[in-house]
């Protein structure tokens, strides 16, 4: 009887020989924190739909990222919620909105130890829920892209180290990119919401943001999840007008995506695992159905072997303690 020669068996025989021989190796490093700021809250607010997580007080905020920063995680993207919205999301761009005094408090907390990131994007701030300013039910793009110029410039007079344009309105890295430099920040980078599909997955953010459409979808600025080619497209012209990072969002049903784009840009690329891809775990566990720990890092791998260099993750506070126990 002829046994194998090759057992490939070998270098799988212990933790330590597995762990040496893995190509891809997560890291808290990768991930990055998305926090949510609520104007109105006077305590954390908890998120029905997303378990252990919530809506913090500006006042608390720092607490929260702090240990965020303890396991490692050097970056947060901001959310806020505010006390009042309006048809333009003015309170989006106002100095003392509820994300430019939170990107104050971290910046004066932490300085450049933290990587701070702010959403630029007017659903959580509009009273019709759409990423733009709206007229005869329909999104205009030109008239939203000056907004978003302003929303972004308040974020970096607040002290943001990358803008976050998420809305998926045409030109928006270019305008952004212009005025962020016209008004001396030609420092401050820019990581473009690229490929951002109008996912079923979002239904918990939509909770935690407060940002359901009142009416209608995003269907008409979002991309439609059968259309690739489309992404990539988006991602290269984001790329042109200055984007300093690019991303996909969702990320698990996107992977191709995310690896396309790794293999044919050699630019930053960022994955947003989202609230819907959490929630899902999250739900499981609690049943007793998976493991959490086990499929979250099984399921963060995943999206860094497909390419992505940084992942938007509600898991990031708990990688380190997982990756320990491991």
């Amino acid at each position: 009887m002829s046994f194998p020669s090759v057992r490939m068996r070998r270098l799988r025989r212990t933790s330590a020989l597995r762990y040496i021989m893995n190509k891809v190796k997560l890291s808290p490093s990768d991930l990055i924190y998305p926090v949510f700021v609520d104007e109105n809250a006077k305590a954390p607010i908890p998120i029905k739909s997303m378990p252990n997580c919530f809506r913090f007080p500006i006042d608390q905020v720092t607490n929260e990222v702090k240990q965020a920063l303890e396991q490692d995680v050097k970056a947060v993207m901001l959310f806020g919620i505010p006390k009042t919205k309006d048809e333009t999301g003015s309170s989006a761009f106002a100095e003392d909105g509820v994300v430019q005094q939170a990107i104050r408090k971290l910046k004066g907390e932490f300085g450049d130890e933290l990587v701070i990131m702010a959403d630029v994007c007017l659903c959580e701030y509009t009273g019709h829920g759409h990423c733009g300013k709206v007229k005869d039910g329909q999104l205009e793009n030109d008239q939203t892209l000056e907004i978003l110029q302003k929303v972004a410039v308040s974020q970096a007079q607040a002290g943001a180290d990358i803008v976050a344009p998420s809305a998926m309105i045409d030109g928006q890295v270019k305008f952004i990119r212009e005025a962020l430099d016209d008004a001396g920040f030609d420092q401050v980078a820019i990581m473009a919401y690229s490929a951002k599909y109008a996912s079923s997955f979002y239904g918990p953010f939509r909770e935690a943001a407060d940002s359901t459409p009142k009416f209608g979808t995003r269907k008409s600025y979002q991309m439609h999840y059968g259309n690739p080619d489309e992404a990539l497209r988006e991602i290269e012209l984001d790329i042109n007008e200055g984007a300093d990072v690019v991303m996909v969002k969702p990320a698990l049903a996107y992977l191709d995506i995310i690896h396309r784009a790794k293999e044919k840009f050699n630019a930053p690329l960022a994955a947003y695992n989202v609230s819907g891809e959490y929630s899902i775990v999250k739900a499981a566990a609690q049943n007793g159905w998976i493991d959490e720990k086990a499929v979250a890092l099984e399921i963060l791998t995943g999206i860094k072997r497909a390419g992505a260099d940084l992942i938007l993750t509600y898991f990031a506070k708990d990688v380190k303690t997982w990756l320990n126990q491991v």
